[in-house]
């Protein structure tokens, strides 16, 4: 349910796809997706562990004036994902290996994320030049390198 994600309901269906992981599992996801992913990594059990995790347009804080204008449904669409915080040490227990790309002119991703996703994952991150929020992009090779 893109139009309305619920955190329970997108955690939930990756933890019924995916029962299995190891370190040749890899993940990538696009915007909230990332958040779905740092979450499933977070509810695993202790000693499972992932090869990476590649995260496109990923975030922790939305640009609140632009989700405004599409409308208060969306504001509350994505309170419980900026509101409920994620045990990054735990995450972190489960993968060691994360890159995060940007766009300088996503018009909901705050460039504020690279920092959060550098300090709490220790991730590479990378802010390519005018893909917007990636909804266009057919093809980042970045993710292709980062996959191999």
């Amino acid at each position: 349910n893109t139009d309305e994600p619920e955190i329970n309901a997108w955690v939930g269906l990756l933890q019924e796809k995916i029962k299995d992981v190891n370190e040749d599992t890899y993940f990538v996801g696009h915007s909230v997706g990332c958040q779905t992913i740092l979450r499933f990594l977070e509810g695993l059990s202790k000693n499972k562990k992932v090869g990476g995790c590649c995260f496109v347009a990923g975030w922790f804080k939305l640009n609140e004036g632009i989700l405004r204008e599409e409308g208060e449904e969306v504001v509350e669409i994505a309170k419980p994902w900026v509101n409920n915080r994620i045990n990054f040490s735990k995450v972190k227990t489960h993968c060691n290996d994360f890159l995060a790309i940007f766009s300088d002119n996503d018009p909901y991703v705050l460039l504020s994320n690279v920092k959060i996703f550098k300090e709490k994952l220790e991730a590479k991150t990378l802010i390519l030049k005018n893909k917007e929020h990636f909804n266009e992009v057919s093809e980042i090779p970045e993710v292709l390198e980062f996959l191999k």
